[in-house]
């Protein structure tokens, strides 16, 4: 069994933290600090560069191999949050038709409330069907910042700075 890798970046939204094997990204977390001072590896350092090419607007995908963990439900949701385009947005319900299981709505946020890949696995996307955010393991405004990223919101800055 490999060693874990941790890398750290400062995004707009404060630390992110990005925890790989050597197969594949585990997880990835907003933190207040770098808290872990363990070695980075081959695949935390990509994860890393990638998700600052995201922030800097120069990608919008993300091709990394993923290995959240987490029960068959919790997969499916995952998977299924993946399929948004970047710049669109979901509700609870249409991801719960996506899998197969159309009353599971509060099952679905709750699965992407324990989704454990920030950002990459694009859980923010996914909105109220009245079109609210209702929730988001990062924050509200974290998320209410990257659907408005995302849209093109010229200064990202001063919109989070404005509804903070």
């Amino acid at each position: 069994m490999s060693a874990l890798g941790y890398s750290h970046l400062k995004t707009p939204l404060g630390w992110v933290q990005i925890k790989a094997s050597d197969a594949a990204i585990n997880g990835v977390r907003f933190v207040d600090t770098p808290e872990d001072h363990r070695p980075e590896n081959t695949l935390s350092r990509a994860g890393k560069a990638q998700l600052a090419a995201w922030f800097q607007r120069e990608r919008t995908d993300f091709d990394l191999p993923l290995a959240p963990q987490g029960t068959a439900f919790q997969q499916a949701a995952w998977n299924a949050l993946q399929g948004i385009p970047y710049g669109e947005t979901r509700c609870y319900a249409q991801q719960a038709d996506l899998i197969g299981r159309p009353g599971a709505i509060r099952a679905i946020g709750a699965a992407n409330g324990a989704n454990p890949i920030a950002v990459v696995v694009p859980c923010h996307r996914v909105i109220g069907k009245d079109g609210s955010l209702t929730g988001y393991a990062g924050g509200l405004k974290r998320k209410e910042w990257l659907l408005a990223f995302e849209k093109g919101v010229e200064s990202q800055a001063d919109f989070f700075a404005e509804q903070c």
